[in-house]
């Protein structure tokens, strides 16, 4: 027998179960506040049960019929005549209830113990206690305490989702223009590579291959072992040597990686690649990279620097890579680790250094 899809699947259940546990802490509530004035607190609870189908459909109404048919629409002065037109619908509707129903059986209960007690509320007509403004105002401020702080948390959450959303379309765009950067750069390096006829063709297009098949699945998710990630590094470094060959001086040193440290996928490799990219590939003569990762209390310290060409790239190429390059990185930094890692860019006359310093522990969910 195929099983049937039913709204009370897990992710549906959990909301229900809460939207029950804050209904029945709000009667509870209400029925210690009002019950100190009635016979005894069963019976107070009697009373503000009768009142909760009204705090009940006011709230869904909004929630789930307003919001989403108006306010989500941006149809904003539909939003605003509705919700007025319930709020004031639902004032009228409580105190009706209290006028018809609620106020002559409280009377009733507590004149047999109190034979004497006389209740000014229930003096006058029907609609002379309707029109009385002190318990119009009572009857609204009853109705919409706990439904604006249901709605509040509505559209906290909402909100939430919002920027939850929004950050996470962010990160995607970010990171994939990775790829077809990273990917335009190697393809360089292997046409260089085929143009000379070269015997290492074959050994970076397997490199390439391994990347971005690291790219494309591996790095899909939020977080990836911090070991793989430098071990993509590393394959990235050795494509690059056969490229240079003995006119690159290439250093790397990497100390207190264990297995289950774990980072945003490829945080580090776009640092390195602006190393090679504008420095190395920019100078005719001898260059060098060095690099120096290393952690410690769960704190990453990446210290990546080379040498500069004696004529540096015009600045509009300076500026266009930057802002694929360490921006990149910047930007996803500021979404990722947010106030837990120090980007800093240092440049001199001869040497390019930018240094990385994160907290692992503190990346934000997206």
């Amino acid at each position: 027998m195929r099983p049937t899809a039913s709204i009370f699947n897990h992710p549906d259940r959990k909301r229900i179960l809460l939207h029950l546990l804050f209904w029945l802490t709000v009667m509870t509530i209400l029925t210690v506040i009002y019950g100190t004035g009635m016979p005894n607190y069963v019976f107070a609870a009697g009373i503000v049960a009768l009142f909760m189908p009204i705090h009940i459909l006011y709230f869904y109404t909004i929630a789930y019929v307003i919001i989403p048919r108006y306010f989500d629409r941006k149809r904003y002065v539909g939003f605003f005549v509705f919700l007025l037109l319930i709020v004031v619908g639902s004032t009228f509707v409580f105190r009706l209830l209290e006028i018809l129903v609620a106020d002559p059986i409280i009377y009733d209960a507590v004149r047999q113990n109190d034979p004497t007690f006389v209740w000014r509320k229930l003096e006058g007509t029907f609609s002379e206690q309707l029109a009385k403004p002190a318990y119009l105002i009572s009857a609204f401020e009853q109705t919409n305490i706990f439904v604006w702080i249901a709605l509040s948390v509505k559209f906290f959450k909402m909100w939430f989702e919002r920027r939850q959303a929004a950050l996470e379309a962010e990160l995607n765009f970010l990171k994939g223009q990775l790829h077809p950067h990273f990917l335009f750069n190697t393809l360089n390096n292997l046409y260089a590579l085929t143009l000379n006829q070269s015997p290492q063709s074959p050994s970076v297009v397997m490199g390439l291959a391994e990347i971005l098949r690291y790219m494309l699945y591996e790095a899909n998710t939020e977080v990836v072992q911090l070991e793989r990630d430098i071990s993509i590094l590393k394959s990235y470094i050795e494509l690059e040597k056969i490229r240079y060959e003995e006119r690159l001086d290439i250093n790397f040193s990497v100390n207190g990686l264990t297995p289950e440290l774990k980072i945003a996928p490829l945080l580090i490799l776009p640092l390195v690649e602006n190393a090679f990219k504008h420095g190395a590939s920019e100078q005719i003569g001898q260059a060098w990279i060095n690099m120096d990762l290393r952690v410690k209390n769960n704190t990453l310290k990446f210290k990546i620097s080379n040498s500069k060409p004696e004529q540096s790239a015009p600045k509009d190429d300076r500026a266009h890579h930057v802002s694929i390059g360490l921006a990149n990185v910047r930007k996803r930094l500021d979404i990722l680790y947010p106030s837990a890692h120090q980007l800093k860019i240092l440049e001199e006359e001869d040497v390019f250094a930018v240094i990385l310093e994160m907290d692992l522990d503190k990346r934000m969910e997206i």
